[in-house]
């Protein structure tokens, strides 16, 4: 089952993250099938690819909670 969730970047204490689809039997920052957003919670600087995301969605893939998240705040602004 494929699974849209972050991947961590940066720092210790400075994480960035990236907005994934990736196999939900990898590791957290293992080899992801496709890069679809970015977010940065220090800045609260998002980046979505909102069609892919929603072609993945369709096609069976699973958001985690803080993507889902992310994704409902980009959609209500």
């Amino acid at each position: 089952m494929l699974k849209i969730r972050l991947k961590r970047y940066g720092r210790k204490k400075q994480a960035i993250y990236r907005i994934i689809v990736i196999d939900s039997r990898k590791r957290r920052n293992g080899r992801a099938l496709e890069e679809v957003g970015f977010y940065n919670p220090l800045t609260n600087e998002t980046k979505l690819n909102i069609p892919q995301i929603e072609k993945r969605i369709n096609n069976g893939a699973k958001l985690s909670n803080t993507v889902k998240n992310l994704l409902h705040n980009i959609k209500n602004i």
